[in-house]
């Protein structure tokens, strides 16, 4: 079995590839839910979202989130009436969210909405919120204000500059049903090429969770979302530097060292496999700028066989 512990876009297309390689009956994809934000009286879960709709197929692929042929006459219809509707939410993506907000309401459990959610889009892998309970990243800026996490990366652009980042609720947070099963079978677990801050961050902060991955340490592996001393997607790089990291795969060493014992790096660094095993992590080099489906599947062969090896 395979475990992959997921942000968004990055872990989905990792995800995408993964399952092109391994039986999706015996992928488990814990995926982060600390960037989940209420809006107009509905729960959106962009991780959990991003990481269905992409293995469903239904991703709107120039964009990398919400589902393609999608329409706006919802988010229209408000702006037109006054509202400051920042978040663009979709006319489908709406029903989605309508879907899930319902049945909360009505008593299911988180990680139960998420397992219709992933049913209904015909999914054979599990995908499991890391918890069921309300986890929010908070960023404080350098100016000294604390902001939710989608007014940073959305409504400002993550075009900001920041001093800090906390879970608020993380403390109460337990792991949800079957994550620390899912982590203590897996023949492998693989932290996908997620932001290492807020979308595996809060992954590793769920009580219970970082202290299962250490105690297998040398079975887990990580893929770095930093190629070249930069993110590929979003503002992982910045947010490292302006929280006093190096935006390296050196860095992203550091932050794992304690629950992965490999870390995948792209061939534009391996000058730095040497340092990233000075920090106590065995560093692989292999392609990891997911091109397509197919280069993603030959990434996730190659950081199996990293461990498996």
């Amino acid at each position: 079995m395979i475990t992959v512990l997921a942000g968004g876009v990055g872990a989905a297309r990792y995800l995408t590839g993964q399952l092109l390689v391994t039986p999706a009956s015996e992928v488990t994809a814990v995926v982060n839910v600390a960037d989940d934000v209420e809006l107009h009286g509905l729960h959106v879960s962009p991780d959990i979202d991003t990481v269905i709709y992409t293995l469903s197929g239904v991703i709107d692929r120039d964009r990398g989130w919400g589902l393609a042929d999608e329409t706006w006459n919802a988010l229209g219809e408000l702006r037109a009436l006054g509202l400051d509707a920042w978040f663009n939410l979709g006319d489908r993506d709406i029903g989605n969210h309508l879907f899930r907000t319902t049945l909360l309401r009505e008593g299911l459990s988180f990680s139960e909405v998420t397992a219709r959610l992933a049913s209904a889009r015909g999914l054979g892998c599990r995908v499991l919120p890391v918890s069921d309970q309300r986890i929010e990243t908070r960023v404080t800026l350098a100016s000294g204000c604390e902001i939710g996490f989608q007014d940073y990366f959305v409504r400002l652009a993550h075009d900001v500059p920041i001093s800090g980042v906390r879970f608020a609720g993380v403390d109460d947070a337990r792991p949800a049903p079957g994550v620390l099963d899912a982590i203590a079978a897996a023949d492998v677990v693989v932290i996908a090429p997620s932001n290492p801050v807020v979308s595996i961050g809060p992954v590793l902060a769920v009580r219970g969770v970082a202290e299962a991955l250490a105690a297998r340490r040398e079975r887990n592996v990580a893929v770095s979302p930093i190629v070249a001393g930069a993110a590929r997607k979003g503002p992982a790089d910045r947010m490292l530097r302006e929280l006093g990291e190096e935006s390296s795969v050196v860095g992203v060493a550091r932050r794992y060292r304690d629950v992965v014992g490999t870390l995948v790096i792209d061939e534009a660094d391996a000058a730095l496999a040497g340092a990233v095993a000075d920090v106590g992590v065995r560093a692989v080099v292999a392609p990891t700028i997911m091109s397509s489906p197919e280069v993603a599947a030959e990434l996730a062969r190659r950081v199996v066989a990293a461990v498996r090896s």
